[in-house]
């Protein structure tokens, strides 16, 4: 891949009538930057807009994997409730890692990604967002590096994923027995979640497989063809020019086969991959709304259990029973407002998700029938016109 970034324009924004808000991001122009185990791929990230809060109608930035990470976990960090839209997977094996194919798998998922996010009522306002799409590099090195208490090492994330992972099979599958909600809605919710992963996850190894067949096949009638072909020339007589036109049908009819395989692999496998992605966010969201709800049960026993010791201090100390009393229900309080707001939260969000998956599905199974049809006329059509000729050298 070249090392110099095309000087073509950026995608149009969308038509934006007087007073009409809109917000338009591309991730293009993908480039693998520096070699060995250093080596990376960067991408044109471009924002048109004119929403008064952005600097100016239109901003390019360069950003890497790294930096769309960094704002799915800032907003993981902020929005509780919110399913944050999920990214690509990091790894690869390494040998594919800077393939064509992989390369525009990614920046066709990191585009997916951040537009969700600008589409989101409540986290297309996050100021992660506007440093995402207008700080400089230097900038964005500086956030991303950025260390709290909350925010920790990059070394550190990978045990964040362990312990995110554990929870989700003790904490949301019920392993664990510590309390944990329990009401017939949530029940109905995790046992969906769960299965909609599982159907998931497996349509998307089938897609996977007909992308698989769609290039063994293409790679075998490329083959016959040339087979055909150095058949046909040995035989000489009307054969060769039978035979020769059959061996072109062939290969022709790889090419159609070696396409409708890409059009399978980025416009069906990969939504539904992208969905099996969407419902670990899901899962994710889950673990956060376990663990509001143990410590909104912890601390209201807390409160119940401390009330009677409480009781004692009353008569001793009035002013310090009223500053712990107080303190006390404060944190309870708090904790029952964090676990409800992350329910509301999620039930909206659940329809948005049901409404967009609806969509989106849909759309993708429309490509792979349209695709489907396409192919099986192009292969009778082929296959028909060759036929005259073959029953006049069989007769």
């Amino acid at each position: 891949m070249s090392q110099e970034r095309s000087q073509s324009q950026s995608p149009r924004s969308p038509a934006s009538a007087a007073g009409v808000p809109f917000l338009s991001i591309s991730v293009t122009d993908p480039v693998k930057m520096g070699t060995g185990v250093q080596a990376y791929i960067s991408y044109r990230v471009i924002t048109k807009t004119n929403l008064p809060d952005f600097e100016g109608q239109e901003k390019i930035v360069i950003r890497r994997y790294s930096d769309f990470e960094w704002l799915h976990d800032r907003l993981a960090e902020k929005y509780k409730g919110i399913f944050i839209p999920p990214l690509p997977e990091k790894n690869a094996v390494e040998k594919f890692r800077f393939s064509k194919e992989f390369i525009e798998l990614r920046r066709q998922a990191l585009d997916l990604f951040v537009n969700r996010i600008a589409s989101h009522p409540e986290l297309k306002q996050s100021g992660d967002l506007k440093i995402f799409l207008q700080a400089d590099e230097e900038k964005m090195d500086r956030e991303r590096s950025y260390e709290t208490g909350i925010f920790k090492k990059p070394s550190d994330f990978l045990q964040m994923f362990k312990d995110v992972q554990s929870k989700v099979s003790d904490v949301v599958l019920g392993k664990e027995k510590p309390v944990e909600e329990s009401s017939p809605e949530y029940e109905k919710l995790k046992n969906y979640i769960f299965e909609l992963e599982n159907h998931l996850a497996e349509a998307q190894k089938q897609a996977f497989r007909l992308v698989k067949r769609h290039r063994e096949l293409g790679q075998s009638l490329a083959d016959f063809g040339k087979a055909i072909k150095l058949l046909g020339a040995c035989e000489g007589d009307s054969l060769e020019k039978v035979f020769s036109e059959v061996g072109s049908k062939s290969e022709m009819l790889s090419v159609k086969l070696q396409r409708e395989a890409d059009n399978l692999l980025f416009n069906f496998e990969e939504p539904l991959k992208d969905y099996v992605r969407a419902v670990q966010s899901i899962k994710a969201t889950m673990v956060d709304r376990a663990n509001a709800f143990r410590q909104h049960h912890d601390l209201f026993q807390q409160k119940e259990y401390k009330g009677v010791n409480l009781e004692k201090l009353k008569f001793v100390n009035p002013d310090k029973f009223s500053e712990l009393e107080a303190e006390l229900t404060a944190d309870s309080e708090e904790a029952t407002k964090r676990f409800e707001h992350i329910v509301a939260v999620m039930n909206e969000e659940l329809a948005r998700f049901q409404e967009q998956k609806t969509a989106d599905i849909g759309l993708a199974f429309h490509e792979f029938a349209k695709g489907q049809a396409k192919l099986a006329k192009d292969i009778a059509d082929a296959w028909r016109g060759v036929l005259p000729k073959l029953e006049a050298c069989s007769t």
